[in-house]
C-alpha cells in the first residue's frame, strides 16, 4: 500500500518555518523521562529538517491534562533531553497558551537550523472542540510548512494533527508526513493490505469490545487469527465452556459466536486457548507473588480466574507463528505485569523473535511487553501508536494521514 503522501523528502525546508507535530507523550517520574523511545523515534525527521536549513518548530501533547495546565505535564524535560540528543539548544517556550506572544517572539528570532519546542498542546484545552479552530489557525500562523510525525496521535482529528493543515494550505504552504509516520504506514499498511502469506494475526488484551472491528477486519485479511489475553474467555464462554471468575464481556458473547462462524465460512483458522493458568484471586498489587494452577479449558473450576494462556496453548501459538511470513501482534496473552503470569506473553514474544517472518508489534501493551522482555530489537517493526495502530488494523482512515498532501 503506497502511502502516496508528501514526505519530508518532498518539501524544501530551507529558510522556511516548519511546524512538526511529534509524539513526545513520554512517561515521567519526578520530572525525569523514564522511557525515551518516542523522542529517539522523532530524531531522524528533526535532524533532516535541521540539515536542510529549516527553522524547526516542534509541538506535542503529553499526558491527559484533565484539570488544566500543570508543571507535572510540561514538555520542559523533553526540551532538555532533545537538546542533549541533537547536540544543540532546543529553545523551550514554556507559555501555557502555547502559541502566544512568547512563541511568536521565539520563532521570529530563529535562524536556519534552529529548533524551538512549544508547550504541551493540551494546555490550550480540548483540541477537538471549537477552541481548536482558533488554535489551529494560531499554530499555522507560526509556520510556512507542516509535518506530521506523530503516528500515536494520528487517529485524532485534533488542532495540532489535522486542523492546522487547512490553514497551512490556505496560505500556500505544504503538509507532509515525517519518516516515522512513513515507516508506520508502510509496515502496517503492507501487513494489512498486501501481506506476504501465510499471514498470522495475534490479538490479546483485556476486552473484546476494544477490538470488535479489528477482529472482524483481520479475519478477512489473515490466514490464522490467534486470540489470547482476557478477551479469550468471552470466546470460550461463547463456545459453552465454564470460565470460572475469568474476565468476560457478556454483551459480546453473540458477537464472538458470529466471529467463530465467520472464520469457518471464510476458511480461516481461529485459534483459542486449550488451557489456562488460573489463580484463586487477582494479584494485589498486580506484581505480587501468587500461586497458580493450570487447567484445560474443559476442566476450569467455577471458583478460579484465568490470567494467562497455559503451556499447551503457548506451544500451539508458537507453532502457528513458525510457518508465518507476516505476523501482526496486538495485546498481551495474560497479566504480563506479573512475572508468574507473563509466561504466555514471553512464549509468544520468543516465537516472534525466532521467526524469519516480518514481525509487527501494534503499539500499546504489546510494545511495552516486547521491550520489557528484551525482544524489541528482534522485531521488524514496533509501532509507536497503540490506538492509532488498532484503528489502522480496523481498516479506518486516520485523520493525521488523510490531512497530508498527496504527492
Amino acid at each position: 500500500m503506497g502511502l502516496n503522501k508528501k514526505s519530508v523528502d518532498d518539501i524544501n525546508a530551507k529558510g522556511k518555518r516548519v511546524l512538526v507535530r511529534c509524539d513526545f507523550n513520554v512517561p515521567l517520574k519526578n520530572g525525569e523521562i523514564t522511557d525515551e523511545t518516542r523522542i529517539v523515534a522523532a530524531l531522524p525527521t528533526i535532524q533532516k529538517l535541521i540539515n536542510d536549513g529549516g527553522k524547526v518548530i516542534l509541538c506535542s501533547h503529553l499526558g491527559k491534562v484533565k484539570n488544566g495546565p500543570n508543571e507535572g505535564e510540561s514538555l520542559a524535560p523533553v526540551a532538555k533531553r532533545l537538546s542533549e540528543k541533537l547536540g544543540k539548544e532546543v529553545v523551550f517556550v514554556s507559555d501555557y497558551n502555547v502559541t502566544g506572544e512568547a512563541a511568536t517572539k521565539a520563532v521570529e528570532g530563529m535562524k536556519e537550523g534552529d529548533v524551538v519546542l512549544l508547550q504541551n498542546t493540551r494546555f490550550r484545552g480540548k483540541e477537538e472542540t471549537k477552541n481548536g479552530e482558533e488554535f489551529s489557525k494560531e499554530l499555522a500562523d507560526l509556520a510556512d510548512l507542516y509535518v506530521c510525525d506523530a503516528f500515536g496521535s494520528s487517529h485524532r482529528a485534533h488542532a495540532s494533527v489535522e486542523g492546522v493543515t487547512k490553514f497551512i494550505t490556505a496560505k500556500g504552504g505544504e503538509n507532509a508526513v515525517g519518516y516515522l509516520m512513513q515507516k508506520e504506514i508502510n509496515f502496517l499498511g503492507n501487513a494489512v493490505e498486501n501481506p506476504v502469506r501465510p499471514f498470522v494475526a495475534i490479538l490479546g488484551g483485556a476486552k473484546v469490545a476494544d477490538k470488535l472491528n479489528v477482529i472482524s477486519n483481520l479475519l478477512e485479511k489473515c490466514d490464522t487469527l490467534i486470540i489470547g489475553g482476557g478477551m479469550a474467555y468471552t470466546f470460550l464462554k461463547a463456545q459453552g465452556y465454564e470460565i470460572g471468575r475469568s474476565l468476560v464481556d457478556n454483551e459480546k458473547i453473540d458477537y464472538c459466536k458470529e466471529m467463530i462462524e465467520k472464520a469457518n465460512k471464510l476458511g480461516k483458522k481461529l485459534l483459542l486457548p486449550v488451557d489456562s493458568v488460573t489463580v484463586a484471586a487477582f494479584p494485589n498489587p498486580i506484581d505480587a507473588p501468587i500461586e497458580t494452577e493450570v487447567y484445560s479449558v474443559e476442566e476450569m473450576p467455577a471458583d478460579r480466574e484465568g490470567c494467562d494462556i497455559g503451556p499447551k496453548t503457548a506451544e500451539m501459538y508458537a507453532e502457528a507463528v513458525k510457518s508465518a511470513k507476516t505476523v501482526v501482534w496486538n495485546g498481551p496473552m495474560g497479566v504480563f505485569e506479573n512475572p508468574i503470569l507473563a509466561k504466555g506473553t514471553i512464549a509468544v514474544a520468543k516465537s516472534l523473535a525466532e521467526t524469519d517472518a516480518t514481525t509487527i508489534i501494534g503499539g500499546g501493551d504489546s510494545a511495552a511487553a516486547v521491550n520489557q522482555l528484551g525482544f524489541g530489537d528482534k522485531m521488524s517493526h514496533i509501532s509507536t501508536g497503540g490506538g492509532a495502530s488498532l484503528e489502522f488494523l480496523e481498516g479506518k482512515v486516520l485523520p493525521g494521514v488523510a490531512a497530508a498532501d498527496d504527492k
